[in-house]
């Protein structure tokens, strides 16, 4: 259900879950990636699951939760991670009858793999086959899937207890959620609502919800000590491998495990190569180090080494970035350190850019952080920034994602669920109003929006399509391009994110050859794409074949599944699957449809200045069209400031489209100097 969480990585945005306890079991809904769950082999691991069941710190209270949910129908259940209030609840609930008569329990999580694990662990303990009594359903974009429930069922009848879980993560679909579930409470006084989290911001939720009681379920914590550096740190990668030595050289290593939070790839990859380094020039002198990194890119098979069991006569060390702070439990972890920086996605409604910026962590984040080490023992944090920094310059919260986001699919989500007036709609956090109007005015450029505001037939179509409106806009404009196979190939390859080429440090020439073979004719980043995608159908979704070329499998297996999902949808809002896989122009035209309000022109500098809103921006260096003969105009998917304004994922188009497309947004006047000039 909720939402989608940038995975601190260059934007590969994590998933949007919703898992679903279907028929009589518990609802689960969910959001983020996979875990592995060994299945119980006989009756005695069964028997082991129900006991182990009875030592969670939530067990002792199983009761007078029971009660608190009979006597009120909205309360706030505070619990940290590990006290296991996701998996047990909705399995109180559901002995204690709240699935009688078909009826749904459910639970909505913000990340795809944690959605998953803990379905699976659900249905484990119930002793049932994952998908009938006990389920999930995913959604693959930022959006939730209980928020399209809303859509087919706008009171929620089939539900009797709605649980929002790790509500203190406040993504975009968790607040948007909460301002539906508040909504329907006040007429729907049989179903109850579970606002679950664990920080101790409790208040402010409660606040919300009409001053609704909190029930309180202490975790399993163990005393943290934590450490802080005398001074600010210059170097905090530096101080952070220094300070991973010192512990491992100082510590036997049977004694714990150590995490260092770091901020994206590139960080975790330069820190893996130290330690390599470093370890092997004191050689027998010091214990094994195993070096296990966690980012969103990395391929799969590497990301099951960090739940290894340490072997005896070595350490762990695990490189993540924020992804575990709240969703993924490592065990045997003893040591962290936190240099308190993370990777932040902000937008900026003024100029449509999106910025990757490294920003100080908050208090809240910092304190989870240091929790991570006191999950199994005391355990230790070491700080690299000053006492006086943490308790004078880091903000108390992290700032809530509908803040610093672009609005316009929470909008024509709103819109197409009969919302209308925005303006007064009830966020527990408003979004800036600027955020807003950017958002009508782009839905109302799109044709999503007539002048009133009011959805049209084509916004009702767009909104069936869990996806940026520019990119629904581009699947409903395929139809008369007669490209609509096309269109939903692309649109599910650029659903992934940046995730689909890999460069392994010793092989950069290798990978950059291979995804050159992509762009062979310049044929722009859209149609590379989807090239990717129809050469890997071509040999039947070979895995070889993604190795060879150095792309990702478990990116594309996604891309698949999305692709699917789209095929679905299409069928649903009546447009025919049709392919034009010779008429590149076609293509582009329909691909224009959608994103051209990002049109950009080139300069006698080399630089490019954006059409409607100027700006000087720069084709990004992983562009197809970076190194070659330099289009005059362009249209891109979207806007980044990392180090420079750069435009991602970039096509040649001719000016003329502009006004023949969107003649509403662009006169001739836009484009004329370039037609003049050509004749």
């Amino acid at each position: 259900m909720p939402d989608a969480y940038d995975d601190v990585e260059g934007g590969d945005q994590t998933e949007v879950i919703k898992a679903e306890t279907v028929v009589d079991g518990v609802n689960l809904v969910e959001q983020e990636e996979l875990s592995v769950v060994q299945l119980p082999t006989a009756k005695t691991a069964f028997e082991k699951l129900q006991s182990d069941r009875k030592t969670l710190p939530v067990y002792p209270y199983r009761e007078e939760l029971l009660r608190a949910i009979n006597d009120h129908q909205i309360l706030i259940i505070v619990g940290e991670t590990g006290s296991g209030k996701t998996t047990q609840i909705p399995q109180y609930l559901h002995e204690a009858g709240y699935t009688s008569r078909g009826r749904k329990i459910g639970c909505t999580q913000p990340r795809r793999v944690a959605a998953m694990s803990i379905a699976a662990r659900v249905s484990q303990e119930m002793g049932v086959k994952l998908g009938h009594e006990v389920g999930y359903s995913i959604r693959f974009e930022d959006y939730g899937m209980l928020l399209r429930e809303f859509l087919g069922e706008p009171d929620l009848a089939s539900y009797s207890v709605l649980m929002v879980d790790e509500a203190h993560e406040r993504t975009l679909s968790t607040d948007i959620l909460f301002g539906l579930v508040k909504d329907i409470a006040r007429f729907r006084p049989d179903l109850k609502l579970l606002i679950s989290s664990a920080t101790l911001d409790a208040e402010k939720f409660s606040d919300y919800f009409d001053s609704a009681p909190i029930f309180k379920i202490p975790g399993r914590r163990f005393p943290v000590e934590i450490h802080y550096t005398k001074a600010p740190e210059a170097d905090y990668l530096d101080a952070a491998i220094v300070t991973a030595l010192q512990i491992h050289v100082t510590h036997p290593p049977g004694d714990g495990d150590i995490l260092i939070f770091l901020t994206g790839q590139e960080e975790i990859e330069i820190a893996e190569e130290t330690l390599k380094h470093k370890t092997r020039g004191l050689g027998s002198k010091i214990a094994e180090l195993i070096i296990c990194p966690i980012y969103a890119n990395l391929p799969t098979e590497l990301q099951g080494k960090i739940f290894e069991p340490t072997p005896e006569g070595a350490r762990k060390v695990v490189l993540a970035t924020n992804i575990a702070e709240t969703s993924l439990t490592i065990d045997g972890i003893k040591y962290v350190i936190d240099p308190g920086f993370v990777k932040m996605k902000s937008y900026n409604p003024r100029t449509g850019m999106e910025s990757l910026l490294v920003t100080p962590i908050s208090k809240a984040s910092a304190n989870q952080r240091a929790g991570r080490s006191g999950r199994t023992g005391p355990g230790k944090c070491f700080r690299l920034y000053t006492a006086y920094n943490y308790y004078n310059d880091l903000d108390d919260n992290t700032v809530p994602e509908i803040q610093r986001t672009n609005m316009a699919n929470v909008v024509l989500s709103l819109k197409s669920l009969g919302i209308n007036d925005l303006l007064n709609f009830d966020f527990m956090d408003p979004p800036p109003s600027e955020a807003l109007l950017k958002a009508l005015e782009l839905l109302y450029a799109l044709s999503a929006l007539n002048k009133q505001g009011e959805l049209t037939k084509v916004g009702r179509r767009m909104a069936e399509f869990p996806l940026d409106p520019m990119l629904s806009k581009m699947i409903v404009a395929s139809e008369k391009y007669q490209c609509s196979d096309e269109a939903i190939s692309i649109a599910a390859m650029l659903s992934i994110g940046n995730s689909i080429f890999y460069r392994p440090k010793d092989k950069q020439v290798h990978a950059d050859n291979a995804r050159s073979n992509f762009h062979m004719g310049n044929v722009g980043d859209h149609l590379a794409l989807l090239k990717v995608y129809n050469s890997w159908k071509d040999t039947n979704f070979s895995t070889q074949w993604c190795y060879e070329n150095y792309i990702q499998v478990r990116s594309m297996k996604r891309a698949r599944d999305i692709r699917g999902q789209l095929e679905g949808l299409l069928e649903r809002v009546e447009i025919e699957k049709t392919s034009n896989p010779n008429d590149l122009d076609a293509i582009k035209k329909a691909i224009t449809s959608g994103f051209f309000p990002h049109s950009a022109k080139l300069q006698k500098n080399g630089s490019y200045r954006t059409v409607k809103h100027p700006q000087t921006v720069q084709i990004h260096p992983s562009s197809g069209l970076a190194q070659v003969l330099i289009p005059r105009w362009v249209v891109y998917h979207e806007l980044v400031l990392t180090s420079k304004e750069y435009m991602r994922q970039v096509t040649q188009i001719k000016p003329e489209w502009l006004v023949e497309i969107a003649p509403h947004y662009y006169q001739l006047k836009d484009v004329e100097d370039h037609l003049v000039s050509k004749n």
